[in-house]
């Protein structure tokens, strides 16, 4: 399915307006909708895990590379979803969840996750090692993460004989607790001599290792065009912002740009990124805070009702009892934001045993009677309801499935996009 991407950021490079979206998330609600989504609109989607999620270790997931491929596989198949429309992507894939280890260390493990990644079926390979290990910077220079990138590089081409896959490069990442904003409150877009010395920081380490062949598979900058959000506020891109970054990827073949954190933008930006160059726009936190948001509204819906099952009294006492996900990126006072921040650091909860138990017992009680449309008046958006009339499975699965795909509406910029199978 790689050949559909390079279709996309083709076009998108020869001027069209056209991107695809890269879901970021391992909740089975998201990914479910988001392939229905993708099916119901015809048009193709990438899924793609992060390091921190899937690895060799089983990540907070516990899935393994081949373990998430099988769930997709099982999901498009049980959606009737066609499984061209999904390539799958690996995502910040390099040291960053052994950064507590040796550079050497936390390398070798590396290798593991891209050669297991790669062996796995992932067509789109974000390397990332832009972020220290024990006794290093946090933030490493350009030849250093562009050596590392390039060793992982060598790996990954060394488990894909076919060279079918492509590779994305660079990161925008926020440091833990906010987002990285100028003295006037904005969100600087990457400079065009950043992203150049990116580049060229690449090419001379790929070229170290006879990687030059690599050049044209490399579909993907990672740079900040100025979208953001930090646990209880938005960064808008200013619509009329050009950082002049588009110039800087068509000096390279096949090179598209790469956005990451859009989550919650206006609707009326996505198209104005692809109009920048950037045909991959990744998502993630705001699909899972549509997930909770419909949990959370049907736990609401049956308060009214009487039944009270009590789902955000349990994810608050189980995040006060294990804080570790959320610790760094909000104050410990900060309830709120546990539950309702930007960040959507509660999706780290949902795997858990607790959480599990709890969704299972606010879905069967909520599948045990039908809620009355007056009721679902007080909790949903109107938007959300309409959705969920034409979608398929139980009013619960609809209702929640439907908050997700209103999420994930903005996506869908094909004024002059037509699906190419």
């Amino acid at each position: 399915m790689s050949e559909v991407l390079r279709d996309i950021v083709s076009r998108n490079r020869a001027g069209e307006c056209v991107a695809i979206p890269s879901i970021c998330s391992a909740q089975p609600d998201v990914l479910r909708a988001s392939m229905k989504w993708a099916e119901r609109l015809d048009r193709p989607i990438v899924v793609e895990a992060t390091s921190n999620q899937v690895n060799q270790d089983g990540g907070y997931t516990g899935k393994t590379p081949v373990d998430f491929v099988d769930d997709i596989n099982a999901m498009a198949s049980e959606c009737n979803v066609e499984r061209e429309l999904i390539t799958l992507g690996g995502d910040h894939l390099g040291p960053q969840a052994w950064r507590h280890l040796s550079a050497d260390a936390a390398m070798e493990k590396a290798r593991v996750l891209v050669d297991a990644y790669v062996a796995a079926g992932f067509e789109k390979i974000h390397l990332d090692c832009s972020e220290g290990c024990m006794g290093e910077d946090p933030q490493l220079p350009d030849a250093i993460t562009a050596a590392r990138t390039a060793e992982l590089a060598r790996v990954c081409e060394d488990a894909a004989p076919e060279k079918s896959i492509i590779y994305v490069i660079g990161t925008e990442v926020p440091p833990p607790g906010g987002a990285r904003v100028d003295e006037s409150g904005d969100i600087p877009a990457t400079s065009p001599g950043a992203a150049l010395a990116t580049l060229g920081a690449h090419e001379e380490a790929f070229a170290k290792l006879d990687l030059g062949d690599l050049k044209p598979r490399i579909a993907g900058l990672v740079v900040q065009p100025g979208v953001e959000f930090s646990p209880m506020h938005v960064h808008h891109m200013p619509l009329d912002r050009d950082p002049g970054l588009r110039d800087v990827m068509m000096g390279w073949p096949g090179l598209c740009l790469e956005a990451h954190s859009t989550d919650y933008q206006h609707p009326a930006v996505f198209p104005r990124l692809a109009e920048l160059g950037f045909a991959f726009q990744k998502v993630g936190p705001a699909l899972t805070f549509a997930y909770r948001q419909a949990l959370y509204a049907l736990d609401s819906a049956l308060r009214i009702s009487g039944q009270n099952v009590g789902l955000m009294t349990t994810m608050e006492n189980l995040m006060v009892s294990e804080p570790h996900y959320w610790q760094g990126h909000y104050a410990q006072e900060n309830q709120v934001a546990r539950h309702v921040g930007l960040a959507d650091r509660i999706r780290y909860y949902w795997p858990h045993s607790v959480a599990q138990k709890a969704v299972a017992n606010l879905r069967n009680a909520a599948e045990a009677q039908k809620l009355a449309d007056p009721l679902l008046w007080q909790v949903f958006a109107p938007e959300v309801l309409e959705r969920a009339e034409g979608l398929g499975g139980s009013q619960v699965q609809r209702l929640i499935d439907a908050q997700i795909e209103v999420a994930l509406d903005p996506y869908d910029i094909r004024e002059k996009e037509k699906h190419h199978g």
